[in-house]
Formats: structure tokens, C-alpha cells, sequence
């Protein structure tokens, strides 16, 4: 999950090669005689050097065409609608590249029996990996949109509706777009190609990505399994379309089962039913969130539903047991719905008792950053090797400008030197050089973006140029370390990035005399650059992983995803508009029986606030709790980092993952961990019952309901602003007090 809150998927695809030779045909054995990752995979292959293709691969001169690129920016569109619909609803978002992947080599397959100039003609494992760079490129930015932007609109800081404002949200995701893709370009080679084996640099994901790509492509056999997968994925994404439109018309028949209401209206309006409910206790059949639970794995699952059980069953009814937090009665005025009370209002902070909700935001919002951080800091290896190779570079640079000019520098050359050695020690650039993106390129629309974004801030969200300076500064240092963590565990720690963002910027902006609304606009779109910023540059990193390991000239991978980042500066803000103009509650923040939790936008408006409002505290026993929760989380990833190693690594596995457990905290109800936790449970005893049918269609069905149910939301809201939605047209039979 990139984007708001990084998405725990357990990588898996990369299981589903097709054996091209002996040494291949006995690792597809062991593969799917147990359940391996890429780090059993990697003791069979070199993932540090581009993957050997089937002898039957055709040479592919130009693998950037016109039907690649349009193919892949359809799909990515289709990903990037899906994602602001998920990411409102959760919090979550997901990458386009396997979604990209699989159906496009599905539309191109279709495509090559043509006879039509541009649209027929074979392909090969390089245009497949074009279509995935265009897909990821337009599926990319919709984090901001289900973060810091809408908070703005929730604190008031930013007044009007997105209708109205669209220019400024269009420029901002402009500038967070092209900043994230021109800085990250040079940096291509220092991570993929200088310290990946050296720092085991794998990128989990975009290996898998190319590992699938390469099976679709392997002669007969590999193109009947893509064959498989697609109609998998197809039929997956069809069905959770039809399940989540027909849903509107019946929420509480087809989506969500209020099963404690049901017993409260049948035993005779009892309270103990009511007041298990008004916890946010329903199974909800979201095929986003079973399609998720597919992914996860055990572990995350456990942890996910582990965490709701207790902050929603124990933590959060202590509270308001003893009077630390308090809950707001739903229903007023009818003596049956008396009971029914809600416990995530986040309105009037700072002058009422809060709720149980703002109380576990605050340790939920603590250890996803401690855990981020201290996942970073035990990679210090990592970054300072990585922080030597770039002070070589630059002294060599140094060194060769003075010599050219009749200067020298005993230090400089010295370092240039040992930069020098450092180059014959990494393997070969595969790539030729004019397969490389030209310096130009990237300089030129790299300073274009820094002086268009000084500009724009300062014109349409008032921030000066230092601010916007030190904004861009953040954005490069945070994407700098979140490419370095997501390529070793799978998951960027954008959340780290964000949070410690606005923590920079309330300290910066503190006593500055400005305005509390002007402070937080200020400290919402800093962390939306460097948020939005990392996830960009994380995402032509892995497009440039994937594109390694098959033999795509990175030039070719760089036009497609800006081509598709081009298409998502327009798409993004214009389907956050569309949501927001059917659903207006998502920008409220008071807002009863909102369709959308928005938990990732209140995170963002509680720190904001936090930081730049006097008003608004922390409660003392929530900041206690907090701390402790942040020190035991720390401690866990020194313990696991440091002593699960060798013979002990294996209980790893056993250890909770605290990131998913906090993300819990923040999430209400606890709808999504229940689904979830229902994913992983058809998973386990799917791998228990025919491990090889899994590996076959599991993770097709699972993206297939992922983007299925995510395009289904934006029909939903079409059909909404159409005035033909559920709520004029539908039942709210089986809802509490007919209200969903």
C-alpha cells in the first residue's frame, strides 16, 4: 500500500514462474511445495542482475509504443478512481503494476491478432512492463486526496468546496507529481545498480512484478497461466462491481450485516445488543478488504483484527467506563434507539471530554511512527553507505571541475579516487547510455518544479519561499530513506514521512504570527509534498526494478509513467471532486452516518491541530500510553532486527506487527480488520487444501476485488449525484434505525 498508509502485503506472485530449464523446473517444485517468498526464490536465482528470458522471447526494438502506453494509463485510471474510493473509506490504497501486468498483457494478447497498424502485432516482456510504468504513473497521487487536502477542507483552513478550489488542488498535485518523478530519475542507478546487492536492496513487489511478467512470457505454458489469471482477475473484478452497485440499493442485505442490530430489534430493543453495535462491531462483505486479507497473510491479519479487538472491545469501553472519553447518542428522540451511541466523534476538540477515538488516535499515530523510524534506523547501514557513495560522487564531480579548470584538491581527489574504485566493484549498467534519461531532462524539469512550486505556494496557500524551500528539502531527505526502507521490507514508511513533516513545519512555523488556520493549511500541504513526494519517487523506483530485471531501457519506462503521471494530476483531484460532490461529508467533520471513515484525513487534522492550536491537547493519559506503546514498539524491532537472526529468525513470523495494529487505533469501526481477517482465513485453507490452485488464481482474484469494488464506489457516486442511488431508491432495512 503506498500512499497514505502503506499497505502490509505479503509478496507472493513471484511464486508463479514458468520453468525454462532444469534449475527452474526444481525451484517451481519447491515453490509450490511450501509457501516461499522472494528471499527462497533469491537462493535459486540472481535478483541482482536482469532475469534470463525464455528462447523464445522476441527481440523487442521499441517496446514504448502507442498501444502500451494508452493501455496502461486506461488501467492505471481505473486503479487510481478504485484508489481514492478505498482510501477514503480505510485509509488504504494500492499500486497499479500487477494490476497492470496481468490485464494488460490480457488487452494486448487480444491486440496482437489484429491486423491494424499500431494496435496488432506480437510483444513481449518489455512493452508488458511499459504498460505497468504508464499503469502505476496514472494510478499514482491519490494518497493526498484521502489525507491532507481533505483535512483542510475539515479544519476550515482551506474554505470553499473542492469544485470551487479546483485550480489550486489540480497545481498542488502537479507539483507533488513532477517533484517526486524528476528528483528521484538520477537516483536510478544508485539503487538499483551501485548498493542493491550489497544492501539487499530487493524491492519485493517490482521483483514480482517482473518475475510475473517473465512467467506470462515463457512459450506455451506461461501464456496458459496468464490466460488463467486473467479470466480470474476479470471475473473477480466484474463480480465485486455488480456486489458493491447492487449493494447500494440494499447496504444492509448485500454489504454490511449489523448482526447485533438484528438481535437488538429481536429480542425487543434490548441495550446490551445496541451497545455492542455502537462499537462498531458488523461484518461487512467489502471484496476490497477479503481481496486484501487474500494478501496479507496470517500475521498482518491477526495483528489487524488482533488490534480492533483491542482498542474497540477492551481499551476503548475502559474509557468510557471510567470516564476518560465519552461517547454522543445517535438517536434522541426515539426510546428504541436509546442505546445507540457513537464513539469516533472527533468535533469541538479541546473544549469536551473527547472520545475513545481521539484518545487511541494519539498511540496509533505514535507507534506507526516509532515503528517507521526504528525500521529505519536498524537499516543505518544502509544509509550511510548510501550517504558515502553520494559524498564520493559529489567530490568527484568536484574534483573533475577543478581539473578542468588547472585546479586540484589533495581531498577531493582522494575521494574521487576512492569513488572510482567503488564503480569497478558494482556490476554493469545493462542499460546503454543512450538508453538513459538524459541529464537535461531531469535537471531541467526539476528546477521548472521547484520555481513553479515557490510560486504556486506562495500565491495559493501562502507559504513564502523558505517555507516552500524547506518543504521541497523535506520531501527529498524523506523519499531519499523511504526508497532505502520500502526496497528491503516491501513497505514505504510514508506514514513516518508525513507525520514528521508537519511536526517540522508546526515547530517552524510556531511564533511566526500566523493565523491558527493559516498555520495548518501551511503544515497540511507540507506534509502533502513530502508525502505525495515519496510515494512518487518510490514508484518510478520500483517501475525502474522491474524494468532492470527484464531489459527495459529506462528512458522508455521514464516517458510512460510521466506520461501516466500527467494524466493523474487531472484524474485525481477531478474524482476527489466527484466524491466530495456526492458525498459533501467527507469534508465535514461533524458529520453523522458519513459512507466514508476518512481515517487517514483525520490523523492528518489531528496532528495539524495538535501542532498549531493551543486549544487542542493531547490527553495526559493517552500521551502516557503513547510513549509507553512507542518504547515497547522500538524495543520490539531492535529485538527482532538484532537477535531473531540466523537459527532464531524463524520466530519472526510469531512477532505482531504493531504497524497494523496501530492502523486499527486510527481506523473505526473495526469493519475492515473483520474482513480482512475473513481474506487470510479463505486463504490459508485455500494454500491447506491446493496450494497450486492458489498460486494459480489466488492473487488474480484478489487484485480483481480490489479494483473491482474501488470502481464500483465511483459508480455508486455517480449514480449519487444522479439522484438515483440507494438512498433515494434503496432499503436501509437491517441498518439500526434504517440508517447506514
Amino acid at each position: 500500500m503506498t500512499s497514505t498508509e502503506t499497505h502490509p502485503t505479503a509478496v507472493a506472485e513471484e511464486k508463479e514462474q514458468t520453468p525454462t530449464s532444469e534449475k527452474d523446473k526444481e525451484m517451481d517444485e519447491k515453490v509450490h511445495a511450501v509457501d516461499l517468498d522472494i528471499d527462497d526464490i533469491e537462493a535459486d536465482l540472481d535478483l541482482y542482475v536482469p532475469l534470463k528470458m525464455d528462447g523464445g522471447v522476441m527481440d523487442e526494438h521499441n517496446p514504448l509504443t502507442i498501444r502500451a502506453v494508452v493501455v496502461g494509463i486506461v488501467l492505471g485510471c481505473l486503479v487510481n478512481a478504485s484508489n481514492l474510493y478505498l482510501g477514503l473509506k480505510t485509509g488504504f490504497t494500492f499500486p497499479a503494476s500487477m494490476f497492470g501486468a496481468i490485464f494488460g498483457y490480457g488487452i494486448l494478447k487480444i491486440c496482437s491478432k489484429s491486423t491494424l497498424p499500431i494496435i496488432g502485432g506480437s510483444f513481449g516482456p518489455q512493452e508488458n512492463s511499459i504498460i505497468q510504468a504508464a499503469a502505476t504513473g496514472a494510478g499514482g497521487i491519490a494518497g493526498i486526496f484521502v489525507a491532507g487536502i481533505p483535512a483542510m477542507y475539515q479544519l476550515h483552513a482551506q474554505e470553499g468546496n473542492p469544485r470551487d478550489s479546483f485550480g489550486a488542488i489540480l497545481t498542488i498535485t502537479l507539483v507533488c507529481s513532477f517533484f517526486g518523478l524528476f528528483f528521484v530519475t538520477p537516483l536510478r542507478k544508485f539503487f538499483i545498480i551501485q548498493v542493491g546487492r550489497e544492501l539487499k536492496l530487493l524491492f519485493p513487489t517490482p521483483t514480482a512484478v517482473a518475475l510475473t511478467i517473465k512467467s506470462m512470457h515463457g512459450g506455451v505454458a506461461g501464456a496458459s497461466e496468464a490466460i488463467s489469471k486473467l479470466k480470474a482477475l476479470s471475473i473477480a473484478f466484474s463480480a465485486a462491481i455488480i456486489q458493491r452497485v447492487a449493494s447500494y440499493y440494499a447496504v444492509g442485505i448485500l454489504y454490511d450485516w449489523h448482526i447485533f442490530t438484528w438481535i437488538h430489534i429481536w429480542s425487543g430493543y434490548t441495550s446490551w445488543a445496541m451497545n455492542i453495535e455502537s462499537w462498531g462491531w458488523l461484518f461487512e462483505w467489502t471484496p476490497a478488504f477479503i481481496g486484501s486479507g487474500i494478501l496479507i497473510g496470517m500475521n498482518s491479519a491477526l495483528s489487524l483484527f488482533g488490534g480492533a479487538v483491542l482498542a474497540w472491545a477492551i481499551i476503548g469501553p475502559v474509557l468510557v467506563h471510567y470516564g476518560e472519553c465519552i461517547g454522543k447518542q445517535q438517536i434522541e428522540d426515539d426510546p428504541r434507539w436509546a442505546d445507540w451511541y457513537s464513539f469516533a466523534s472527533f468535533s469541538n476538540l479541546g473544549h469536551e471530554t473527547p472520545s475513545p477515538r481521539y484518545w487511541l488516535l494519539w498511540p496509533g499515530v505514535m507507534i506507526m511512527v516509532c515503528t517507521s523510524m526504528a525500521e529505519l534506523a536498524v537499516q543505518y547501514k544502509v544509509i550511510g553507505y548510501g550517504g558515502r557513495v553520494v559524498w564520493q560522487k559529489t567530490c568527484a564531480n568536484i574534483h573533475s571541475f577543478m581539473t578542468k579548470h588547472g585546479k586540484h584538491s589533495k581531498y577531493f581527489a582522494s575521494h574521487a579516487e576512492k569513488e572510482v574504485k567503488a564503480a569497478n566493484q558494482m556490476i554493469e549498467d545493462p542499460a546503454r547510455p543512450e538508453d538513459q534519461v538524459p541529464m537535461w531532462m531531469w535537471v531541467t524539469g526539476l528546477i521548472a518544479t521547484i520555481a513553479v512550486a515557490m510560486v504556486i505556494f506562495a500565491v495559493q496557500w501562502g507559504m513564502n519561499p523558505g517555507l516552500t524551500i524547506l518543504a521541497c528539502v523535506l520531501g527529498f531527505l524523506f523519499s531519499f530513506l523511504a526508497i532505502q526502507i520500502g526496497a528491503v521490507t516491501d513497505q514505504t514508511p510514508l506514514t513516518a514521512a508525513s507525520k514528521a513533516s508537519q511536526l517540522v513545519f508546526g515547530a517552524a512555523t510556531k511564533n511566526s504570527g500566523y493565523s491558527i488556520k493559516h498555520a495548518q493549511r501551511l503544515n497540511l500541504v507540507a506534509g502533502g509534498l513530502a508525502s505525495g513526494g515519496a510515494d512518487v519517487a518510490m514508484s518510478l523506483t520500483s517501475d525502474f526494478r522491474t524494468g532492470f530485471l527484464l531489459g527495459t531501457p529506462p528512458i522508455k519506462q521514464w516517458i510512460a509513467q510521466g506520461l501516466g503521471t500527467t494524466v493523474s494530476i487531472f484524474l485525481a483531484p477531478g474524482v476527489f471532486v466527484l466524491f466530495t460532490t456526492a458525498y459533501p461529508c467527507i469534508l465535514d467533520m461533524e458529520a453523522k452516518h458519513c459512507p466514508f471513515a476518512v481515517p487517514s484525513v483525520a490523523a492528518w487534522a489531528a496532528v495539524a491541530q495538535a501542532v498549531t492550536d493551543p486549544a487542542v491537547s493531547i490527553p495526559l493519559t493517552s500521551g502516557i500510553f503513547s510513549i509507553v506503546m512507542g518504547v515497547f514498539c522500538v524495543g520490539q524491532v531492535v529485538f527482532r532486527h538484532f537477535y531473531l537472526v540466523g537459527e532464531r529468525e524463524k520466530y519472526r513470523e510469531y512477532l505482531p506487527n504493531w504497524g497494523a495494529i496501530a492502523l486499527s487505533w486510527v481506523i473505526f469501526p473495526a469493519t475492515f480488520a473483520t474482513a480482512s481477517m475473513f481474506g487470510a482465513l479463505v486463504a490459508f485453507f485455500w494454500k491447506k487444501h491446493d496450494i497450486k490452485s492458489f498460486d494459480l488464481y489466488g492473487y488474480a482474484i484478489a487484485a480483481g476485488c480490489i479494483a473491482g469494488e474501488g470502481m464500483g464506489g465511483v459508480i455508486g457516486a455517480v449514480l449519487q449525484i444522479a439522484g438515483v442511488s440507494g438512498d433515494v431508491l434503496g432499503t436501509a432495512v437491517g441498518c439500526p434505525a434504517e440508517t447506514c
